[in-house]
């Protein structure tokens, strides 16, 4: 089989090759590839909608196997709510605009535009909003790639953090099959809970709104930001956010200048805006050296406007890291997994 290009199958359209890529839609397939993959010197690497990859100009070793599963499974009464079961491979807006139609709530309305696999969102705790993936998982069917067998986790035993789980945790172990939801029923929002999101839908914070309402406006918020896909939009040839949002310690956060945007965490800790951070070390939107440059949109994304190769974003982004830590004395941590590259 002859190297097949990677950048197609990511939304930052750069990438080297693999010497193997396979494409799996059934489940027992799936499963099949990665464990044979596994058994040779390169174990497998899982590309679901490439939407929080970064692959580097040389490509990678051994086989990447493309999640393209399907299936929902619903189970829906007065007690318990909605329990839907998702393969890994369906997309991750289509199942929050299904569940706006079919009135499944519990926050998940405010999730919409974000681009990828369903599979993916445990990984990265996906979240926005003032919602996230763990307030609505149930479980996680997975296979153990260590211990060669299916393992369920239970949404408290996933290890759910911000922007993180026991699956980023350990990359190489859990191979995501199916996530299941428990999602009560309602045509109303959950309580609003993100200030930009209430002022867009004219209430105030902790008020409840159609649940269309709130997803419109996040998808409309969402595109004004170059975070919806669009192929016409260069803003949004990019990984989405590319730096996540800094959490500090108290004394830590305290010594930001008083205009830098504070937000409390349960256990004390603040987490600080990783944009605000980028634009005040002097990153403003669109700075850069086409054809890698920063969203015209939103200073926290990094885009290829045509052309730019995985070493162009790369250097980018040092500079951008190397900044904020000269001015701020915070290292960003970039939010994409890196594949055959280091930032």
């Amino acid at each position: 089989m002859s190297a097949q290009p990677l950048a197609p199958y990511t939304t930052l359209r750069v990438g080297g090759p693999t010497p193997r890529l396979v494409t799996a839609e059934a489940e027992a397939d799936l499963v099949e590839q990665v464990r044979t993959a596994d058994r040779e010197v390169e174990p497998a690497l899982i590309l679901g909608g490439g939407s929080n990859v970064l692959i580097g100009d040389g490509g990678v070793t051994g086989t990447v196997v493309r999640v393209a599963t399907r299936g929902v499974q619903t189970n829906v009464s007065g007690c318990s709510g909605a329990v839907v079961t998702v393969a890994a491979g369906e997309n991750w807006d289509a199942l929050v605009a299904r569940a706006v139609e079919e009135e499944w709530g519990g926050g998940i309305e405010v999730l919409a535009g974000i681009p990828g696999q369903v599979g993916a969102t445990p990984i990265q705790n996906v979240g926005a909003y003032g919602s996230e993936v763990a307030q609505l998982i149930s479980s996680v069917r997975t296979w153990d790639r260590v211990a060669d067998r299916q393992a369920t986790f239970a949404a408290a035993d996933c290890g759910f953090g911000f922007r993180a789980s026991r699956f980023k945790t350990e990359p190489d172990r859990y191979l995501i099959l199916a996530v299941t939801f428990q999602l009560p029923l309602g045509s109303r929002s959950a309580p609003i809970r993100y200030a930009e999101l209430a002022r867009t839908l004219g209430v105030v914070v902790g008020e409840r709104v159609p649940a269309a309402a709130a997803r419109q406006a996040v998808l409309e918020l969402r595109r004004a930001k170059g975070m919806v896909l669009d192929d016409a939009d260069l803003d949004t040839w990019s990984a989405g956010s590319f730096f996540l949002n800094p959490i500090l310690d108290a004394d830590r956060a305290a010594a930001l200048p008083a205009s830098a945007p504070r937000f409390g965490m349960d256990d004390g800790r603040v987490k600080t805006s990783a944009a605000w951070l980028i634009e005040q070390s002097g990153f403003g939107k669109g700075y850069g050296r086409p054809p890698a440059t920063l969203s015209t949109k939103h200073a926290l994304a990094l885009t290829n406007r045509g052309g730019a190769t995985a070493s162009d974003l790369l250097a980018l982004a040092r500079e951008i890291r190397a900044g904020v830590r000269d001015r701020f004395g915070i290292t960003l941590v970039p939010e994409p997994t890196l594949w055959g590259c280091e930032l």
